[in-house]
């Protein structure tokens, strides 16, 4: 759902997409016959719709603090996520007063961060869906560190350039890129298939803590240490991150069968990926869902800061507080992802999570200077609940619904087309704001972020109350 760019790397995604963003058969039929008799009208295997007579009642998962390697995932990726948003605060203040970097040229670092999954994502899936899963991310980890922490290192040599950041943020983009795809597929090997919504919601909860606190870490860490030498803080996070996946102990076999699949050519595997996913009639509204959100919420996320300042009259403390409050809502339901889905329904918490919240993104322009500013903080509240709350959900619907051996190329085909649209949103966002003025622009990003909620209502999805149990 809402993604906030990372200057070093975008955060584990939230949509959607997610991300910033899901059942069907495991595999496909073979029989045409038994196909046919195995689906409904709409398409969706009968198996998703209805649990079969007489079935036993779900039992209620055990919490996800038992698995320790869950755990250490989870602890690796809160110090990351830690580690990135601090960078947020320290690279841009780097690009400003150390390398007098104008707007424009601050601006590009967003833009390096993003076009890694326009370009990688889909090559991202096929060689995740090659190799070991685990392996590939601590490599990934190490050359962030590496990459990251010649930022602080090269001024002992020379004097950083605003080249150089680019290259920086570019190379760890595409790494992040890989990261993130390979995250989603080890994941539902470290729990039990009925923890999946919580362990994304505990996830989701390490980046709604991250955004709270570390943009003030980052802030005082920059005023004490110098933005330069802030920069090692995100490296070491990255380093930790290693750490913790080294210490998984759970085997990390390669998601792919056999020699078979593997002489298949590269683009036959990416185009097998984005096949699954657009014709399958569930993933393919969620992806619709999850594009659209990003879309207006990049929108948003573009003109928000000038609007805080010039509309309502904020000072930079104002502003931050905003947005630290905004994160508390997501911090909520990360934290009953679990309970609030077992008491509505795992498959039926996706679409009610994009529509409940909806109305309350008005408070957004419906805000005002002064005492207003309360509304805009309410109304990014509602939507951190929503995107935190939502992305859990439809990861663990993806998750489940896709065979092993296709979860990298199924997720890749998601990040690709939902990350896509993010560059494209927030063109559009300042394009649309400075033709109709900022609040009635909000307008229209509040009612097209809400509007993305009937990709999923107005789908198969809204006839399961429950993802059903492989």
């Amino acid at each position: 759902m809402r993604h906030h760019s990372s200057a070093i790397t975008p955060a584990v995604d939230r949509q959607f997409p997610g991300i910033t963003c899901r059942r069907a058969p495991q595999r496909p039929h073979t029989d045409a016959e038994t196909e046919q008799q195995a689906t409904n009208p709409s398409g969706v295997p009968v198996s998703d719709v209805m649990a079969p007579q007489g079935a036993p009642p779900q039992r209620r998962p055990k919490p996800v603090w038992t698995h320790r390697n869950f755990m250490l995932l989870w602890a690796g990726q809160t110090a990351s996520e830690m580690g990135t948003r601090v960078s947020n605060i320290a690279l841009p203040l780097l690009a400003v007063t150390t390398l007098h970097a104008s707007a424009f040229q601050v601006s590009l670092i967003t833009a390096f961060t993003w076009l890694p999954y326009v370009f990688f994502a889909l090559p991202a899936g096929v060689i995740t869906d090659r190799v070991r899963t685990r392996r590939l991310m601590v490599w990934c980890d190490i050359l962030r560190t590496v990459l990251v922490a010649s930022i602080p290192a090269s001024a002992l040599w020379w004097r950083p350039s605003l080249g150089y950041l680019y290259v920086v943020v570019a190379a760890c983009g595409v790494l992040t890129v890989f990261f993130n795809v390979a995250y989603r597929a080890l994941l539902p090997s470290l729990v039990d298939e009925d923890q999946l919504i919580s362990a994304n919601g505990k996830m989701g909860m390490s980046q709604s803590l991250a955004e709270l606190a570390g943009p003030a870490v980052g802030g005082l860490l920059t005023g004490v240490l110098g933005a330069l030498r802030t920069m090692w803080v995100d490296a070491s996070s990255f380093l930790l991150s290693v750490a913790t996946l080294v210490m998984i102990k759970t085997r990390d076999p390669r998601t792919e069968p056999g020699p078979p699949a593997e002489r298949q050519s590269f683009r036959k595997q990416v185009s097998e990926g984005l096949r699954y996913v657009l014709k399958h009639p569930i993933l393919s509204r969620l992806l619709l869902c999850s594009s659209t959100s990003n879309f207006f919420v990049m929108g948003m996320s573009g003109i928000e800061i000038v609007y805080l300042v010039k509309g309502l009259h904020a000072s930079p403390m104002v502003v931050g507080l905003v947005f630290s409050v905004g994160t508390v809502g997501g911090l909520i339901t990360g934290m009953l992802a679990s309970r609030i889905s077992e008491r509505v329904g795992t498959a039926r918490v996706i679409w009610l999570s994009m529509v409940v919240p909806g109305p309350l993104y008005l408070l957004i322009p419906l805000s005002f200077p002064g005492w207003g500013i309360v509304l805009y903080a309410l109304g990014l509240t509602a939507f951190s609940a929503n995107a935190v709350l939502y992305n859990a959900a439809e990861s663990s619907y993806r998750q489940r619904v896709c065979p092993p051996e296709m979860r990298g190329r199924m997720s890749a085909s998601m990040l690709w087309i939902a990350y896509g649209t993010i560059p494209l949103g927030a063109l559009f966002g300042g394009a649309l704001a400075s033709w109709i003025g900022m609040r009635p622009a909000l307008v229209v990003f509040a009612l097209g972020m809400w509007a993305a909620s009937l990709f999923v209502v107005f789908s198969p999805l809204r006839g399961l109350r429950d993802i059903p149990t492989t």
